[in-house]
């Protein structure tokens, strides 16, 4: 490969990656709801034309306080995770210290993992009310265990051979954890604490929704009632692209953790 060849293959890379396929074909699909909609094949009152839903999102931001309301999302969704950590992490520590613990609620904990606990919230609207204590609580529940889980796992998965060099120069069993295990369980266990925070937005934005009480979820089911189709689908829109900015802050920060 000559130098000018060497020299382009990056600048042909950025302009044509994943990201840029992802968003031309996103565009395309959006002409395409644009055509359909403007020859009255697709139903108006069901789905809201891409150039209407974009336009929505300057009037929610205007009149329906989606900045706000968002900052009022990000504050429960980290007052959640936080909490979840303060659980989780010391639960997982338990269940990697005690084996017997470990192999009686690993299980229970991975089945949970996969249910849907945000059916239990008529349960804590009953016991807590309709007020911030039931989202976040919501929240703690589903983020605490993916903490839990992945902290025990990443105990778990400490070389050995660390171990040993650490035995070699006379550690005490404190020090080797502190110096050596907890030091290589840290990548995986923030993996656990970022799926822990996007779990816990996820439930608290669906609960938001359901109670019609909080931020970003309760904008959506302002517009359902509403029947505002464009406002509605603006709101989830915005949804979607904060997922995505969480998600993509959180890969960051992981791999400055994990930089192999």
């Amino acid at each position: 490969m000559t130098p000018a060849e060497h020299r382009r293959k990056p600048f042909l890379a950025f302009i044509w990656g994943p990201t840029t396929a992802a968003l031309l074909v996103l565009l395309l699909l959006g002409l395409a709801l644009e055509g359909l909609l403007a020859s009255g094949l697709a139903d108006r009152s069901i789905v809201a034309a891409p150039s209407e839903m974009l336009q929505s999102l300057g009037r929610l931001f205007a009149r329906d306080e989606l900045g706000i309301s968002f900052l009022i999302t990000l504050a429960q969704a980290l007052s959640a995770t936080i909490m979840a950590m303060l659980i989780g992490l010391p639960f997982g520590y338990a269940l990697f210290r005690y084996e017997l613990l470990g192999r009686a609620y690993r299980g229970w904990l991975a089945a949970l993992f996969a249910a849907p606990l945000v059916l239990l919230y008529p349960l804590f609207l009953v016991v807590i009310g309709r007020n911030y204590g039931t989202t976040i609580t919501m929240g703690v529940m589903t983020g605490m265990i993916p903490i839990a889980l992945y902290t025990c796992e990443a105990l778990h998965k400490v070389s050995p051979t660390l171990l040993k060099v650490g035995a070699a120069f006379n550690l005490t069993a404190k020090q080797r954890f502190r110096l050596i295990q907890i030091p290589a369980a840290v990548p995986d266990t923030f993996t656990g604490i970022r799926l822990g925070l996007i779990y816990a937005l996820v439930n608290i934005i669906g609960i938001e929704f359901l109670i019609d009480f909080g931020g970003l979820g309760r904008v959506v089911s302002t517009m359902f009632f509403r029947y505002d189709i464009p406002g509605m689908y603006a709101a989830i829109f915005f949804i979607i692209l904060i997922s995505l900015l969480f998600l993509t802050v959180l890969k960051r920060v992981e791999r400055w953790l994990r930089p192999v």
